[in-house]
């Protein structure tokens, strides 16, 4: 008999039958699913046998016995070296969902709360009619405060946050005003926000007096929001200017071109997409404060289209407003403060989306 007669079908060519998984040196692939019900099962019966049953108790002894069993499974049928890294994955997988769990319910109760009062009237009408029985309440003057201002704050802040940054990178990188800037930088980023709203209200009250007109309003919140976004702005721009390649300037350079023209024409084109994207969520960061605005815009449950005269409304301060309300209004006011809220969310997600889609469009290309 020749030794190619001898030789195994599979051995010459042929099909070769797969191995089981676990003689394979492999645990099936949903394993950890009967792994996480044995362990849950386990939990179950020993805290009913010390009368300590819980669901939240049953949930974390479970999981403690999963990862336990589960490295012991591992380890006796693949080795020490894949049993660590499922541990790991499963201890990492587990964190990341226990931290999506108050994301996922805070949504879930503001989109269940306040989905059915985002109608026409909330957008068109006010809260002046909070008296009369049945009448549509809306949020029309907490929408125009909110836009004044936010867009306030961002026409001060981007010209301040921008200029100081080329300031920082470009022109006094390694002096000690620049480590003053940034150190101060760094503590404005820090201070709580009511502190941004306290220096607005005293500086509006050290100008036109303690009680003027002109102390509390849109404008005295967007300098409170000013303070707030400035060194977000100022951050994220000059992270994304040191990104430039040092041979894009020294090219332009060479060329003889001017240094304010070779930031105006070379570096800012090149981190266009980061610096828009920093200010969006400078915006996104501001947007939705609540005490900075409580102190200095107050609040009106009417439309007030001047910003530099009376108390506004805004959407953070009327959700506020409306869910501490008790009384005979407290229901219809409460739906009303669900949509602001629901609202809010709405905006900052569409603030975040924008910003990864200017990110993405306006990103230097490396290809030809």
């Amino acid at each position: 008999m020749t030794n190619t007669e001898s030789t195994p079908r599979h051995a010459a060519g042929g099909s070769k039958r797969p191995a089981d998984s676990i003689t394979g040196g492999q645990l099936p692939k949903h394993s950890w699913l009967l792994i996480l019900a044995l362990g849950w099962g386990i939990a179950a019966g020993i805290l009913s046998v010390t009368d300590v049953f819980s669901i939240g108790g049953t949930a974390v002894l479970g999981m403690v016995l999963f990862f336990v069993l589960h490295y012991v499974a591992s380890f006796a049928v693949e080795g020490r070296r894949r049993a660590a890294d499922r541990l790991s994955r499963s201890v990492v997988t587990t964190f990341f969902l226990v931290a999506l769990l108050p994301l996922g319910s805070l949504v879930w109760e503001v989109v269940s709360r306040g989905v059915a009062r985002l109608d026409v009237a909330f957008f068109t009408e006010t809260e002046a009619k909070t008296h009369i029985a049945g009448a549509q309440l809306g949020a029309a003057h907490a929408l125009m405060g909110t836009l004044q201002s936010t867009a306030i704050a961002f026409l001060i802040s981007v010209p301040i946050g921008l200029f100081t940054a080329i300031y920082l990178v470009e022109y006094g990188a390694r002096t000690k005003l620049a480590a003053g800037i940034r150190f101060l930088v760094d503590v404005m980023t820090g201070i709580p926000s009511i502190v941004a709203g306290l220096f607005a209200y005293s500086l509006f009250s050290m100008i036109f007096g303690p009680g003027s007109a002109y102390t509390r309003t849109a404008f005295a919140g967007a300098i409170a929001l000013t303070v707030l976004m400035i060194p977000t702005v100022v951050r994220s721009t000059e992270e994304m200017l040191k990104l430039v390649p040092n041979e894009l300037r020294e090219a332009s350079y060479a060329l003889g071109v001017p240094k304010w023209r070779t930031i105006v024409k070379v570096v800012l084109p090149t981190s266009l997409a980061g610096i828009v994207t920093g200010v969006i969520l400078g915006i996104a960061r501001i947007i939705g404060e609540t005490a900075p605005l409580l102190v200095t815009a107050g609040y009106f449950q009417l439309t007030n289209p001047n910003p530099f005269s009376g108390t506004t409304a805004t959407l953070p301060v009327m959700v506020y407003q409306s869910l501490r309300t008790i009384g005979p209004t407290a229901e219809q006011l409460h739906a009303l403060g669900w949509a602001g809220a629901l609202t809010l969310i709405i905006i900052v997600m569409g603030l975040n989306l924008i910003g990864r889609l200017i990110a993405w469009k306006f990103a230097p290309k490396t290809g030809r």
